[in-house]
């Protein structure tokens, strides 16, 4: 079966694609946004790794060794995100507990996934389904982590006082953690809302294009946002709660916030 997807040269499709991201840049100058250079760096990081995405995808394919590589991929995604995460938290003490709260939650929605037959037990399907999970669980649990930065930024104050009153750190710090858990969830539970409405999903859209019955296609869809939703509540929280903990030192004070 051909599945070949694009019926012109892919360089001037990409090139075509890029008329946007110039729309883009000439606005962000034209406001005076000072984000133009963020915009170019955003779409080459994004073509070269996604380039080399496929590249790697198939080379695992094509070495006969894709049911045991196919893992070692998935913990390498566990990883970078954990780093990402450790990294916007301003402490690599955060690193174990990120992997853990990202690792979980992404083997539970496997064992799901493919547990209950959703999708066929394939190593490309396990990194496909692997890679939504963390790529929605990611940014959810950096944006909790930066709330917690800058609440421990601007509410330095309130909770020294509540710690001058003799309240210890884990409950000093509950507002932070419940504030940004909420922050970091909230993106997520939107998008589940306005799912089929204004917005198509990437796993609905391929498997119409893979020739899926469109019922099916959406029963399988959403059977993956719900388990994203609670992935995303999992490490978000995990990670609120362990970033607001590793703010204090041992006898109850709180740490001096990192750039």
């Amino acid at each position: 079966m051909d599945t070949t997807v694009l019926n012109a040269n892919p360089l001037v499709v990409l090139a075509a694609s890029t008329v946007l991201i110039v729309i883009a840049i000439a606005i962000a100058r034209w406001l005076h946004l000072d984000i133009e250079r963020s915009i170019v760096i955003a779409a080459v990081r994004a073509s070269v790794q996604l380039i080399a995405v496929g590249v790697l995808l198939t080379v695992v394919i094509d070495s006969g060794l894709e049911a045991l590589l196919a893992p070692l991929w998935i913990a390498v995604m566990v990883v970078i995100a954990a780093v990402v995460v450790a990294r916007r938290a301003g402490s690599q003490a955060v690193l174990v507990p990120a992997i853990f709260a990202i690792g979980i939650p992404t083997v539970i929605v496997l064992a799901v996934v493919f547990g209950f037959g959703v999708l066929p037990a394939e190593p490309i399907q396990f990194i496909v389904v692997a890679g939504i999970t963390i790529g929605n669980t990611l940014p959810a649990t950096v944006l909790g982590t930066d709330q917690i930065r800058r609440q421990l930024t601007e509410d330095r104050a309130t909770v020294e006082a509540l710690l001058a009153l003799g309240i210890d750190a884990r409950r000093s710090s509950r507002f932070m953690v419940s504030e940004a858990t909420r922050v970091a969830i909230l993106p997520q539970i939107e998008r589940t809302k306005v799912v089929g409405l204004v917005a198509l999903p990437g796993a609905f859209t391929g498997l119409l294009i893979a020739g899926v019955a469109p019922l099916e296609a959406a029963v399988v869809q959403l059977v993956v946002m719900f388990l994203v939703l609670g992935s995303v509540a999992m490490s978000s929280a995990v990670v609120a709660v362990i970033t607001a903990q590793r703010a204090f030192t041992s006898d109850q004070r709180l740490k001096p916030i990192e750039a």
